[in-house]
């Protein structure tokens, strides 16, 4: 996550130490922490001013309204505040919905003032800028702050001067410390900024004749940026939320996640609960916690927890056995469940991943049978099948009952076999593998023929233009055609005919990319050049098809501008460090009209620069933190969508009817596997990425779809945080949206939780109740959208409309045609179990003995390097040959052909 509450005491600390004014800040640095190991007399030893004022006592741990609560100690001598601490100390207390142990405490000196010296200040970060709110009557009873006090918005990039401050701000105040809060406030809002600060309250705010005084505060701080604020920040605690304990656990999966390139978290809810998940991604994460919710298991789950992001198996191993570690420290009556699920995966390596769950497994399988543990699995994306086999073999091994289900499993579905609410199958239906590897027995190197040239349902005559033309418009879909005219943004974002450039050395990524491309029948690759400032120019080999090409490899972006003009993509694998100098550079070439940002972890402040400089220039930016985005049978960025043989399942390889938008990429993958079963298939799909300020939102994208005749159906899936969502109400109100929008909104279950939860992504956290998933499905329903009950049925909601606008004739569903064959994958064949389905001449190697060497290797390990000699076959670990994966894939093609 990104913003991360502080405690008042490090805010303060910070405060002190770096804010800039002519104001006259008082008591600075004169506060003393308190816990039961506290000496005292060593702590008046260290703080003599303890024993000469008067003092203040009360809890830091992110408790709101303490003085309402009765929880703050006023007005005492040293001795008084021992007295008081012996009542409060370790107490259990109520606060809110959330039940919890006072036990860190603060004093400060007692600062005498009358009421009218009590102001209120609040700075808040939104995608537009950073809100000042401004209140002449703080303190206690200050009430609806939002409703009273006087708002100045200081916009991205814009500073906020004395005058403005002055004049919109300090109405109300006397004329004689209008100069003192002026400075004070302009002073806070430089600090709020260079200490990259997301919200900053102060309240009361006293100002006497001796001074500024800042009584109580509270902050959150960008957590991502960390690498640039080290120097300042030092090494920052972030307290839990109040109800809720900080457990080593918990650090030591922080720290394996600030250690990595993946995403590792783990919170724990209640360490007694038998229901124990292991998720993988963001979203998917949310929506496994839902449904457990949703079936009353609420009371029983005993953590939140996501890994993505591609981790290592050692990575999947330590997290997996501090799971298990937790899980079996104490027996639970009814027995307990594991719940290992996950969307379908873009681009992470299940059979890696699940490789470290089964090494934990193995581990800690005595104490998993002692205390009756039941594991439930579901997962998808490559590699998928090698990853549910492994897992499945080490339940037979071991004698653990572990459930074990692929893609042809709803996602949630095995939540309701965990928790007793349906049965679970004796033999697991097997999907149907669409895979069919082309072997180029000629010497052609072109791209196969297309299946189809339009969408795979043919639209009723005049409908989807209709559908457009009737909707009240925006602007008309010829203006926003493309994006010439500065800041006017592409209403079509991608083509068969777009090219882009990818910036970083990403060579999985771009094959994946040109094996796509040579699905969708594309005549040309859609990745013109790559970008890597660390090399000189050169050039890198991949496969269109079976034939070698080479991209060019430039040092410098102007360069690859230059030389490559129909270019207007630019997909930037670059990393969370680098991702906003890349991007500012990339926005200077009018050629541009994309990008896509896949780095998570950018400070929010320099998202929203890119923010501000795109929409200037008519730019449209899919990200930070998303895998990005496909156009069945045009364009895919990325890893988006995931293998080949995912590709084909969901049918990605030819346009369906209906367009969605997704924050999550895992489950933006998901959606398309739901499509793909549900209606005639997906038009196109975006994932904006799990920031709370993603470069475009929900609206920009549905508006396009809006705009797009062969749309004729729209899928909405939204998110805890934020308020997007109700500007699509406001469309489907008003009627700029026409097309049937299908929308649910995850994250119902942070309601039930007695304490604050941040999930996953960086966005996924309510801060009022409006931006809770529950009021966001009401608003939709009531608007007009089709809202299923929960995510369980909204496939079923989805394949309602479809059959509706099938009925109408809206849609008239074409014959299904074979899907077009593909290259192999060598690295996706080489870690794929036996037991799949191959090519007829890979079963028979004999039949080819120069080439068996390599199918022992295909099916032996998953780390070898193979041996390609034209004679007497080598073992696979052959330190004589060392040849590559693609050297070994060429040969195969070759012989295959002869």
């Amino acid at each position: 996550m990104s913003a991360k509450a502080i405690s008042e005491q490090t805010g303060k600390e910070f405060l002190y130490k770096y804010i800039c004014t002519s104001a006259a800040v008082q008591n600075r640095f004169r506060y003393a922490n308190v816990t039961t190991e506290t000496d005292f007399d060593r702590l008046a030893q260290d703080h003599p001013w303890l024993l000469t004022e008067r003092l203040v006592v009360k809890p830091d741990q992110l408790i709101k309204r303490r003085g309402k609560l009765g929880l703050v100690g006023v007005n005492l001598d040293l001795k008084g505040v021992r007295e008081w601490l012996k009542t409060h100390l370790m107490r259990e207390t109520m606060v809110g919905k959330a039940k919890g142990i006072l036990k860190n405490f603060l004093i400060e000196p007692f600062v005498a003032h009358k009421q009218e010296e009590e102001f209120y200040v609040c700075i808040y970060a939104t995608r537009e800028g950073d809100y000042v709110l401004f209140h002449h009557e703080g303190g206690v009873d200050v009430g609806d702050v939002d409703a009273k006090a006087r708002k100045l918005l200081v916009g991205v990039d814009e500073k906020l001067t004395e005058d403005a401050v002055r004049k919109q701000l300090l109405t109300h105040v006397a004329a004689d410390i209008k100069e003192v809060l002026a400075s004070f406030i302009v002073g806070l809002f430089n600090l709020y900024e260079d200490l990259y600060f997301t919200y900053l309250e102060i309240n009361p705010l006293v100002v006497t004749k001796d001074g500024v005084y800042v009584l109580d505060m509270a902050a959150k701080i960008d957590a991502t940026a960390d690498y640039l604020c080290k120097a300042k920040w030092g090494d920052v605690e972030f307290p839990p939320p109040f109800g809720r304990e900080a457990y080593p656990e918990e650090a030591y999966i922080a720290d394996l996640d600030a250690k990595s390139g993946a995403s590792l978290k783990l919170t724990l809810l209640n360490p007694r609960g038998r229901i124990w998940t292991m998720v993988a991604g963001g979203g998917a994460s949310v929506v496994y916690s839902d449904t457990i919710c949703d079936l009353g298991g609420v009371d029983e789950l005993a953590n939140y927890g996501e890994y993505s992001g591609a981790p290592s198996e050692q990575q999947t191993y330590d997290y997996a056995k501090t799971i298990l570690s937790l899980m079996t420290r104490e027996k639970h009556p009814d027995g307990k469940v594991l719940i290992i699920g996950g969307s379908i995966a873009n681009f992470t390596n299940v059979a890696a991943t699940f490789k470290g769950i089964v090494r934990a497994i193995r581990d800690y399988q005595g104490p998993i049978k002692e205390h009756e543990i039941t594991i439930f699995v579901r997962r998808g994306g490559p590699n998928y099948q090698e990853g549910l086999r492994v897992m499945g073999e080490v339940g037979k091994t071991t004698g653990i009952p572990i459930h074990v289900f692929g893609t042809e499993t709803h996602m949630t579905a095995i939540v309701g076999m965990a928790l007793g609410h349906r049965p679970i199958p004796k033999e697991p239906p097997v999907a149907a593998h669409t895979a069919n590897f082309l072997l180029n027995s000629s010497a052609s190197s072109s791209t196969p023929a297309s299946s189809r040239t339009a969408s795979f349902s043919e639209n009723k005559a005049g409908t989807g233009a209709s559908a457009a033309k009737k909707a009240k418009s925006g602007a008309p879909p010829e203006r926003q055609a493309t994006s010439d005219s500065p800041g006017v943004k592409a209403s079509t974002l991608f083509s068969k005919q777009t090219k882009s450039i990818v910036w970083g050395m990403q060579t999985r990524a771009v094959q994946g990319m040109l094996d796509f491309d040579y699905t969708c029948s594309r005549d040309e690759p859609s990745v013109s050049a790559m970008v890597y400032p660390f090399t000189g120019d050169h050039k890198q080999k991949f496969y269109w098809g079976h034939k070698e090409i080479l991209l060019p490899v430039y040092k410098n972006m102007g360069d690859a501008m230059k030389k490559h003009p129909e270019v207007d993509v630019l997909i930037s694998f670059a990393s969370l460090r680098s991702a906003f100098d890349s991007t500012m550079e990339t926005m200077q070439y009018p050629q541009i009209h994309t990008i896509a940002i896949i780095a998570e972890g950018i400070p929010e402040a320099q998202t929203r620069k890119i923010i501000k400089r795109a929409d200037e220039k008519g730019i449209t930016i899919i990200g930070p933190a998303t895998v990005g985005g496909i156009k069945p049978g045009c364009f895919k960025i990325g890893n988006t969508g995931g293998m080949l043989d995912n590709i084909l399942a969901s049918k990605l390889y030819r346009p369906g009817s209906v367009a969605y938008v997704s924050r999550s990429g895992g489950m933006s993958n998901e959606l398309n596997n739901i499509i793909s079963r549900t209606t005639d298939g997906v038009y196109e799909g975006v994932a904006i990425g799990g920031d709370r300020y993603p470069g475009s939102i929900y609206t920009d994208h549905v508006l396009r779809y809006q705009d797009t005749p062969g749309v004729e159906m729209i899928v909405i899936l939204g998110e805890i945080g934020g308020t997007e969502e109700y500007t699509i109400c406001q469309g489907i109100k008003s009627g700029r949206i026409t097309k049937p929008v299908v929308s649910w909104c995850i994250g119902t279950c942070a309601t039930m939780f007695s304490s604050e939860v941040q999930f996953g992504h960086a966005g996924a956290c309510a801060n009022q109740a409006s931006e809770t998933a529950v009021a966001k499905n009401l608003a939709l329903k009531e608007a007009g959208a089709f809202v299923p009950k929960s995510f369980d049925e909204l496939g079923d909601v989805i394949k309602s409309v479809y059959d509706d606008l099938v009925g109408k004739g809206v849609i008239v569903p074409a014959m299904e045609v074979p899907p077009p064959t593909v290259p192999m994958d060598y690295s996706w064949a080489r870690v794929s179990n036996h037991n799949q389905s191959v090519p007829r001449w890979l079963m028979s190697p004999q039949s080819i003995p120069s080439i068996k060497c390599i199918y022992e290797a295909l099916f032996t390990s998953a780390d070898v390097t193979t041996c390609c000699t034209e004679t007497q076959p080598k073992t696979p670990n052959c330190k004589q040959c060392r040849c590559r994966s693609t050297v070994a894939r060429k040969k195969l093609s070759r012989k295959a052909g002869t």
